[in-house]
């Protein structure tokens, strides 16, 4: 009976330590739940994705069949994405955004047209200590590139969870894309553009790292450079 109790009780704080990304903000405002984030197969389970290779490792969502609505934001504002918890792990965000050709509700998000508008990576100090900024809080906040062109796109979150990263296929991804419509844009060229999946083949430094002993000296972060516009 104890051995079941305590089985349970490990299940139980380990579904709570996941987490998903539901929800954005935008002026202020956080939306509804699965409103303006297309809803991912881990809505009720929160499990991560682990195979950079899947096709559900661009938008979790293979399962699900959503269909979301599309928020306006101005290029040069705040956009926020929220988790349903917090972001319980030790690791890193990276936001990437893809540009449709027309209406981002049906947009898949296929080939090279991906870009890095935002990251929050790990602080180290030579390897004394290894900090995560991202632990802990409830979800990110960061402004759109004035330059980011008018149009729609999708908006996708990746928080990487690191702390049983120390084998292959060991780090945790928690995903999710969003919908939005940027007016008021400007005329820059976004890039460098890359596929999701493709972006990572999984023994990225960043990614296959054990981040407990040694402690790494520095940290590299996944993924192309942040464009800023």
């Amino acid at each position: 009976m104890l051995k079941s109790f305590l089985a349970l009780a490990a299940l139980v704080a380990s579904a709570s330590a996941h987490y998903t990304f539901p929800s954005l903000v935008v002026g202020g405002t956080t939306t509804p739940d699965w409103v303006n984030v297309r809803k991912t197969n881990n809505f009720n389970s929160q499990a991560p994705v682990t195979d950079v290779t899947s096709a559900d490792f661009r938008c979790y969502d293979s399962q699900t069949n959503p269909i979301a609505q599309t928020i306006t934001v101005s290029a040069g504002s705040p956009l926020g994405i929220m988790s349903d918890g917090t972001i319980y792990h030790p690791g890193v965000v990276n936001v990437y955004m893809a540009k449709a050709p027309g209406d981002v509700g049906s947009f898949a998000g296929d080939g090279p047209v991906w870009f890095k508008v935002y990251q929050i990576t790990a602080e180290t100090d030579g390897g004394q200590s290894i900090k995560f900024p991202a632990e802990g809080v409830p979800g990110v906040s960061f402004t759109l590139p004035k330059n980011l062109p008018t149009g729609q796109y999708l908006v996708r979150m990746e928080a990487i969870a690191l702390h049983v990263a120390q084998t292959f296929g060991g780090a945790q991804f928690y995903i999710s894309c969003g919908q939005v419509n940027v007016v008021n844009g400007g005329s820059g060229t976004p890039g460098p553009l890359v596929a999701i999946p493709g972006v990572y083949t999984g023994y990225e430094p960043g990614i296959l790292i054990n981040i407990n002993y040694p402690i790494p000296k520095n940290y590299t972060q996944p993924g192309p450079a942040v464009w800023s516009g």
